[in-house]
């Protein structure tokens, strides 16, 4: 089987109507991310961190947000294709697991999942937190944060995303500004044999690192990509 990692980010959410993170002042509900996505933010301010992820997890769970064309796209690849196909997201929304897909890791963490920071246990939650909530797995109130990598802390799985990339035969960026670190480098972490694919909406500052661009977006352009997958264009 061919080795296909899929890297996402915040391109293939926002056609399912999800805010991104930041907005083009760096904000998000008027607030910055230094106040809101740091250790030190929730520290200071739990009341205003719960809030604002409450908020989030909210409008992830409404019934205006559903994953949209790219993501079945890539679920359908992962099912009924004869590819090791893993998706890297960078996303903290479970519209890919909505959409069917089963082999993701979310490098960023996940939205719908708090942690304690008691006991480290982490599980899946959709309603509101607050300074006051139990964690279920050791009784101590008020120790649960969002599941969530904040500026300063480690992404997730890089071990295993280093393994994978290692022994990748295709590898494809969606809706990724490629500006973020550790993922703006992973393009450059597979072996030179690799064919690389980018799909956005327009050029990145890595976009010379891919063979093949698809400029659109993500929900026409997965679709061409699947297309000319299918017709042996890669393999």
């Amino acid at each position: 089987m061919k080795k296909v990692i899929v890297l996402t980010g915040a391109g293939i959410s926002a056609e399912s109507g999800l805010k991104t993170f930041r907005d083009n002042n760096g904000l998000w509900e008027n607030h910055s991310i230094y106040e809101v996505a740091t250790p030190e933010a929730f520290q200071d301010n739990p009341k205003l961190v719960h809030r604002f992820y409450n908020l989030r997890r909210a409008q992830l769970i409404s019934s205006e947000v559903k994953p949209n064309k790219a993501h079945y796209f890539l679920s359908n690849l992962e099912k009924n294709s004869n590819l090791d196909l893993l998706i890297v997201t960078q996303n903290v929304d479970d519209l890919h697991e909505r959409s069917g897909s089963k082999n993701v890791l979310h490098m960023h963490g996940e939205l719908l999942k708090i942690r304690c920071i008691n006991c480290h246990s982490s599980y899946r939650f959709i309603g509101k937190t607050s300074i006051t909530t139990k964690c279920n797995e050791c009784n101590h109130i008020g120790t649960m944060r969002p599941d969530i990598v904040w500026f300063g802390e480690e992404v997730k799985f890089m071990e295993r995303i280093y393994k994978e990339l290692s022994q990748c035969e295709l590898f494809i960026a969606i809706g990724t500004s490629g500006a973020v670190f550790p993922a703006s480098h992973f393009v450059q972490a597979v072996p030179s044999s690799c064919f690389k694919v980018e799909i956005n909406q327009e050029q990145t500052q890595i976009s010379s690192f891919f063979d093949k661009h698809y400029l659109g977006k993500a929900s026409d352009q997965v679709g061409h990509f699947v297309s000319d997958l299918d017709s042996g264009s890669f393999f």
